[in-house]
């Protein structure tokens, strides 16, 4: 591999655990493990697998006034959500626009109390970083956390995995963050995940996490998954992965991802608009939109990948959307996709077509998700 991509702290332990490596954000991560795709899919479903996912970009946003709310208001200019009304000890998504009301990155921002913990995609983290300290330097601190590791513990079998460890996992709800010890580490816990099952994430010092993930995968019901199965997992769940499903074309009303502009942001609301794009954003909730994010399942068992054009009719006559992520679900065992189509395509039960190898495959619009989640609310 090419000496210029960087290494997680868990680098070494992925190796020693056989993991396959591969590149990814300009990081080697683990594809798979020798238990592969299918059974570490199956296993996360089931049990409870733990995640490298360290390539993700940490960022903490303190007020200079010292006032939790001052930071979560400026970051407010940046992103439609509402950060001030979020309570100490609870996290929220968020999406960060352009002015073009596009998605510059997805993002998970917790009220530690303090100061603001920040989760940023790894291909986007220094040019989020770069775009939160221009646009908020004169009111607040920004510290990048690129060195600290992250882990994902994630199952129905992930509560029972950790408390032993960490105690204070058995009172939390989700999207609850704490910060306390594990295995005898300072760490970070919010109770969510990528997946649609329960879960945690766990962030510590870089120098801490094979310590941390050492503790955790001797527990029983846990196994190293790997980024293939975290794709295949997160599909099922109806979840976006940035780059493929939302981008700076996309607009969180295109994406279907409204329920992330909480009241406060919407028209009408407290503090409505205020962040790039704006007013395209609320145009689009109150006009609508030409295209919207959907999911799709196929009449077959062939599945229909990323790129796929999508069409109205079986000839390919006239074209509606295309298809952003899809691949074989092994939990609903049958393939499953989302993209865009024109609105008069978007609702449930509607039959559209796929080009796959120059024919044109049967699929129905679906709801996502297409497994029941299972977080603890």
């Amino acid at each position: 591999m090419s000496d210029s991509l960087q290494r997680t702290p868990l680098y070494d332990l992925n190796l020693e655990l056989g993991a396959k490596m591969v590149p990814f954000a300009g990081f080697e991560m683990p594809i798979q493990f020798p238990a592969g795709l299918m059974t570490e899919h199956l296993h996360t479903r089931e049990k409870a697998g733990l995640f490298d996912v360290s390539h993700m970009g940490q960022i903490r946003i303190a007020a200079k006034s010292g006032d939790v709310k001052d930071a979560a208001a400026a970051l407010e200019t940046l992103v439609p959500a509402d950060f001030v009304g979020l309570a100490a000890g609870r996290q929220r998504y968020g999406l960060l626009t352009n002015e073009k009301g596009g998605i510059l990155d997805d993002l998970m921002v917790a009220n530690m109390g303090k100061d603001l913990l920040v989760v940023v995609n790894a291909g986007c983290k220094v040019q989020d970083a770069d775009r939160i300290e221009k646009a908020l330097s004169d009111r607040c601190v920004v510290t990048r956390q690129f060195d600290r590791a992250l882990m994902a513990l994630q199952g129905p079998a992930a509560e029972a995995a950790l408390a032993p460890l960490c105690p204070a996992v058995k009172d939390m709800r989700f999207m609850d963050v704490i910060e306390t010890e594990l295995a005898g580490v300072l760490v970070t816990v919010s109770r969510s995940g990528y997946t649609g099952e329960d879960g945690f994430e766990i962030g510590c010092a870089g120098a801490d996490a094979e310590k941390v993930a050492r503790a955790i995968l001797a527990r029983p019901d846990v196994l190293p998954i790997g980024l293939g199965a975290r794709d295949s997992l997160r599909l099922e769940a109806g979840l976006c992965l940035y780059g493929n499903d939302i981008d700076v074309t996309t607009t969180p009303v295109e994406a279907s991802l409204g329920w992330a502009i909480q009241k406060a942001r919407r028209e009408g609301g407290v503090r409505e608009g205020g962040y790039p794009g704006a007013d395209v954003v609320l145009k689009q909730t109150r006009d609508g939109v030409a295209r919207k994010r959907v999911g799709l399942v196929a009449d077959g068992r062939a599945p229909v990948r990323a790129g796929a054009k999508l069409f109205a009719d079986a000839e390919g006559q006239k074209e509606i959307g295309v298809v952003t992520s899809g691949a074989f679900g092994p939990s609903v065992k049958a393939p499953v996709a989302m993209g865009y189509v024109t609105p008069d395509h978007a609702a449930v039960d509607t039959p559209v077509f796929a080009e796959l190898r120059g024919k044109y495959v049967p699929l129905h619009v679906r709801a996502m998700p297409f497994v029941a989640p299972g977080f603890k609310r």
